[in-house]
């Protein structure tokens, strides 16, 4: 595994985080060479955002969220709608299909990615294991009990993978926030929110550290796509037309 970049950066409003997660993709989608990125972020405030292809009223609960004034915003990915907020970090991994080649296929880029993640926090919390198609794991006398959902957004030469990562989060807001999603995976078996939901038991700092280690990303960005984020923040995830 080469070097890659890292960049630990949370901006002002949520419209620009997801902004800039699409911004660093395209900007290695238009670099002469691969260019692989790991990012972290964490909301300032709570929020609810919902897979490129969700019905918003099918997966999250519109009172609940309008009550507690909680925005509602769209991802570039694919997967069910979450809830984050401080507590929740944030990671995206923009990595290259020149580099790795195999992970085309998408089940195999799921399988890479959260299995190098599994290895990197499994010292700190035995047992940590991918399960379902994009989750994160850990066991439980009650069964596996998911602290991370992930998706991914292909493009020509580069992907993004990003994901969510519970560490010290009020659980009960995503049973507040969030309907039980149309689709589950077996291992679920039906629980709602708060019975298949957990916080992993590492500080934000500790997470970082692992993640960085594992993706051997060592050099800090300092000219991230700023123009460009302002515009996607502007057009479109600021836009209620992309949200709703």
């Amino acid at each position: 595994m080469g070097r890659m970049r890292l960049l630990d950066l949370t901006l002002p409003a949520p419209a620009e985080n997801l902004a800039l997660d699409e911004a660093l993709l395209e900007e290695a989608e238009t670099a002469a060479e691969p260019l692989e990125t790991l990012r972290f972020w964490e909301p300032a405030q709570i929020m609810a955002v919902v897979g490129r292809s969700s019905r918003i009223e099918s997966e999250v609960n519109l009172a609940a969220c309008r009550e507690l004034g909680i925005p509602i915003l769209r991802r570039i990915s694919g997967g069910a709608a979450i809830v984050a907020g401080p507590g929740c970090l944030m990671y995206a991994l923009v990595l290259s299909f020149q580099n790795y080649p195999t992970l085309r296929v998408v089940n195999q880029a799921h399988a890479f990615v959260l299995g190098t993640l599994a290895q990197a926090l499994a010292p700190f919390v035995p047992g940590v294991h991918c399960c379902g198609t994009s989750d994160l794991v850990l066991e439980a006398g009650s069964g596996s009990l998911k602290f991370s959902g992930n998706s991914i957004r292909c493009r020509k030469r580069h992907f993004l993978y990003h994901g969510t990562i519970l560490y010290n989060f009020p659980l009960d807001v995503i049973s507040r926030c969030l309907k039980i999603p149309p689709r589950m995976p077996e291992y679920r078996n039906g629980r709602d929110h708060r019975a298949f939901v957990t916080n992993l038991p590492l500080s934000g700092e500790c997470i970082r550290r692992a993640l960085i280690s594992a993706w051997n990303a060592v050099e800090p960005i300092v000219d991230w796509p700023r123009e460009l984020t302002a515009r996607l923040a502007a057009e479109k995830y600021g836009n209620s037309q992309w949200n709703q």
